[in-house]
């Protein structure tokens, strides 16, 4: 199999930096569905696209029997709109560039060993996963109602992972935005007692949510990650709007309904306190991860086959979020991990300058076709 990846390499290499050097943000990711869907055609897939989202997904189907399963195997395709270097772009710095340049190497490599396949393999491609509603309308367009195994794949900072290592389940956490506004009226600065000042609204609210309290034994935080105040360029008048967003994280879904609960409730005591109208409205959420112990297992014998037992990591908690876990959450017979790929990467995911080190990829390919195949022969004996 090393020596098959090895005469793909310079391919693999090639999709991997035009994904890079073509960067599309959430929703946007027409160019990077066009391109990958050629190359599912090339390999004679059947190819699915949808006339209103971006996203492709490229099946590979045997003869249908009652003992065939079907595996599933997502990249995500958005980039991140940030400053680079003095200019804002969309740009790769979450690894999503090589999360398709390894599902579609998975592919390549199937197809150049002349495989096998008693089933399905899906190529999954979905949009607008940093914006948390991409896999949720992959489940919207029945994508996923056919899928028993499904396999992710992420990069992780070299503070978790380090080359040569890879986990065989990443336990992300449940995360939520809200968005907050308060609405008011604008007053002198010489008679504060005539309106609400929204900077005094905006400080109390920051400063209740230190009080918060879950189980200890549960990682969470909230943290304020935006507010804006008045519009004025005058010193001398109190602004009596503002709008702000709070970030909230807890590494299981019941912890985060707690906290969301919690939040709600200051906020609805703040607004009688201060006698003003204070709104909050959810933005976004993403579910923590439910790894399945079956597609773990499958996926650690897949990388110590690759990497041997010195290479492999259990699953690994973080807090970050990821919409991979809509998938289970909707579907909650989908059996499924994702591999965390130690690859060198710094000084981290969302750096605008992120770096990582590229032969991780092949490593990346390799396990993931070992699971790939490992589950057939595991679940259709």
């Amino acid at each position: 199999m090393k020596r098959l990846i090895g005469e793909l390499k310079p391919e693999i290499l090639n999709i991997f930096q035009h994904l890079h050097e073509n960067p599309e943000i959430s929703w946007r990711e027409f160019q990077t569905t066009n391109f990958i869907a050629k190359i599912l055609e090339k390999t004679g897939l059947e190819v699915k696209q949808f006339d209103d989202i971006p996203g492709v997904v490229g099946i590979w189907s045997a003869k249908k029997s009652e003992n065939n399963i079907t595996v599933g195997v997502r990249s995500d395709m958005d980039a991140l709109f940030q400053e680079v270097n003095g200019t804002f772009r969309a740009n790769h710095s979450c690894g999503h560039d090589a999360h398709m340049a390894i599902v579609l190497g998975v592919l390549l490599l199937l197809k150049k060993m002349k495989a096998t396949i008693p089933g399905t393999v899906k190529f999954i491609f979905q949009p607008a996963e940093e914006v948390g509603k991409g896999a949720l309308k992959m489940v919207e367009k029945q994508v996923m109602e056919d899928i028993d195994f499904l396999y992710g794949v992420h990069l992780r900072p070299i503070q978790e992972l380090k080359f040569g290592q890879a986990s065989s389940g990443i336990i992300h956490g449940a995360t939520t935005t809200l968005l907050g506004e308060i609405h008011g009226f604008d007053g002198h600065a010489a008679k504060p007692h005539l309106t609400v000042n929204a900077i005094e609204v905006i400080a109390a609210i920051v400063e209740q949510m230190k009080g918060i309290r879950l189980d200890p034994l549960v990682p969470y935080s909230v943290k304020m990650t935006h507010v804006s105040a008045g519009n004025s360029t005058n010193a001398n008048i109190i602004p009596g709007s503002a709008k702000f967003s709070l970030d909230l994280r807890a590494q299981t879904n019941e912890a985060m309904e707690q906290l969301i609960e919690k939040v709600n409730r200051i906020i609805k005591g703040l607004a009688t306190l201060y006698q003003c109208e204070l709104t909050i409205e959810q933005k976004s959420k993403v579910y923590a991860a439910v790894v399945d112990p079956q597609a773990e297992r499958l996926l650690a014998k897949a990388i110590e086959d690759t990497l041997g037992t010195g290479g492999l990591v259990g699953p690994i908690m973080t807090p970050g979020g990821e919409d991979f876990h809509f998938y289970t959450k909707e579907r909650p017979a989908i059996k499924a991990t994702m591999l965390g790929l130690g690859c060198d990467l710094t000084p981290g995911l969302h750096h605008p300058n992120m770096t990582f080190n590229h032969d991780a990829l092949y490593i990346a390919i390799e396990i993931i076709t070992r699971s790939v195949l490992g589950t057939f022969e595991g679940t259709c004996m």
